[in-house]
């Protein structure tokens, strides 16, 4: 082979070994400029509450979520993510305000909050709830009532009676917006169920009647009767006169005494005034809300508790009303909560809240609005 041939191909191996050299030391300066570029990235300082609630979802969807409440996240993040495993649904305990954002990644996936349960009990008022979060979570009492008056739809009745997973280290912001809108969201779903649509307005005209109602009944096998009594007055444009009523607020709790009648002006005053109160009494459960919307159909207009069983008794006249009530001079109270007998309008009562409601048809609706609008 000529020399100049020989020369040739060593100069060409040597360009080519070059070559990959140089490609390799590219590839190692690109890794290593990606390497600083992601550490700088993860280090990136972030703010955050320190507690945040995740919904359900893959890693697309609790972005998405991230993003839209404030959070800035992309691509970088999701590869991330991904690469460290399933992100935790729920309460997230950050566990500070501030931190970087590979931190705020890992927590994702790592943490869980320490949750509280508290429960609403039907009946009870926003005004006292307030007080028992405050309580309860070590929170200022005097923000969750400011937060709540600004951001609530009615003075009561906009957080379902329920009992909710609260975590520590909520702020009064989150909590009451979080109450709300999970209240909201049930009370949409519950209409839909019902109605197919949902109509926050009308809706909230029933959870005033249901107030009333969850006030007012003994039991929930009565509350379509006592339902029904509402309804009959509103109908026959009686007022309600109705103690229950004048529980509102800070008032939950107070026995209501004839001075109490006399000297309330507000519209929760049902001796005063004709029609249901302009606001709920209080928070509701969703029997209640059922009951109002499906009255079980009576000529009922006076109901009065019965000292041996607890329970009311139903009346269709004044008269047998005063006949009632003084049936309970002299008897003492044992409030064992068995009706004696049931009557047609009791089992029919009980068929309501036994019945699903999709499977319900609301014959009174329209009666019942025309009345309460």
């Amino acid at each position: 082979m000529p020399e100049n041939n020989t020369e040739d191909i060593n100069i060409i191996i040597n360009k080519k070994e070059k070559n990959r050299s140089l490609i390799a030391f590219n590839i190692i300066e690109l890794f290593l400029v990606a390497c600083i570029i992601i550490l700088f990235y993860v280090t990136i300082p972030m703010s955050s509450t320190k507690v945040l609630f995740i919904p359900k979802g893959g890693t697309n969807n609790t972005v998405s979520y991230l993003n839209n409440t404030g959070f800035e996240l992309n691509i970088i993040d999701k590869i991330i993510l991904r690469s460290m495993g399933f992100i935790q649904s729920g309460w997230i305990d950050v566990n500070e305000n501030r931190l970087t954002k590979m931190d705020f990644l890992y927590k994702l996936t790592t943490s869980k909050a320490a949750l509280k349960n508290i429960t609403l009990i039907p009946g009870e008022t926003s005004y006292i709830f307030i007080k028992q979060l405050a309580k309860d979570l070590n929170l200022s009492e005097d923000k969750l009532q400011k937060i709540y008056k600004k951001h609530a739809y009615k003075l009561d009745g906009n957080i379902l009676a329920d009992t909710y997973s609260l975590p520590y280290g909520m702020n009064e912001d989150h909590l009451i917006f979080y109450l709300l809108s999970q209240s909201n969201k049930k009370y949409e779903e519950f209409s839909k169920k019902i109605f197919g649509f949902y109509d926050k307005k009308k809706w909230y005209h029933y959870l005033s009647l249901a107030s009333v109602i969850q006030k007012e009944a003994a039991s929930v096998e009565e509350m379509p009767i006592v339902s029904s009594v509402i309804h009959n007055r509103l109908t026959k444009g009686m007022k309600l006169q109705m103690d229950g009523t004048l529980n509102y607020a800070e008032y939950s709790h107070v026995k209501v005494s004839a001075q109490r009648i006399k000297e309330d002006t507000s519209s929760y005053n049902t001796y005063k005034y004709k029609g249901l109160p302009k606001n709920p009494v209080c928070a509701v459960s969703l029997n209640a809300i059922k009951a109002a919307i499906f009255p079980v159909k009576s000529n009922y207009y006076y109901f009065v508790k019965n000292n041996k069983t607890g329970l009311h008794k139903f009346s269709t006249s004044y008269k047998k009303h005063v006949r009632n009530i003084k049936a309970n001079i002299g008897v003492k109270k044992t409030y064992t909560k068995v009706k004696i007998k049931e009557t047609k309008i009791d089992k029919e009562a009980k068929a309501i809240m036994k019945t699903d409601i999709k499977e319900q048809k609301a014959t009174s609706i329209k009666s019942l609005w025309d009345n309460v609008n």
